[in-house]
């Protein structure tokens, strides 16, 4: 992908469905998500923005797939509750990467973790692969326990 291509395409509309995915109930009713993300399906916002390929990479480990993505979502969510993805800082792309700094806040509104998502893009402007960086790690979390 050339770097003309990351200027043209709607990079911002991406980064909201980015931000929506990770913030759309995962079907559960008993961990509703904050209201002001609308109620849509998980698969319908990762067609739209991953590969199928897509390749996630995590102190947690290393998933491939939207389905992997979902599953993973749904676990934490399952386990936390209620919960906010949100950019800390506006995202900055250039050539096919993208980078986002990101907070995650429970249902009390306390930071429960910070980091970083370096985003690959491929030619059709679609998620190719996501690194997360932990700038804070939630209390408690030992990185080398997952390596």
């Amino acid at each position: 992908m050339t770097e003309t291509t990351v200027r043209n395409q709607d990079f911002a509309q991406l980064v909201e469905q980015y931000v929506s995915f990770w913030n759309t109930d995962p079907k559960d009713d008993q961990h509703p998500q904050p209201a002001q993300y609308q109620q849509h399906d998980q698969h319908e916002h990762a067609a739209a923005i991953f590969t199928d390929e897509v390749e996630y990479r995590a102190h947690i480990g290393v998933l491939t797939g939207p389905q992997a993505l979902i599953d993973f979502h749904q676990q934490f969510t399952g386990h936390m509750g209620t919960v906010e993805f949100r950019l800390r800082e506006h995202p900055q792309a250039h050539h096919s990467r993208a980078r986002l700094p990101w907070e995650i806040l429970t249902g009390d509104g306390s930071t429960f973790a910070t980091g970083t998502d370096i985003l690959h893009l491929d030619e059709n402007g679609r998620i190719s692969s996501v690194t997360v960086f932990l700038d804070q790690a939630p209390e408690g979390f030992d990185p080398d326990a997952h390596a």
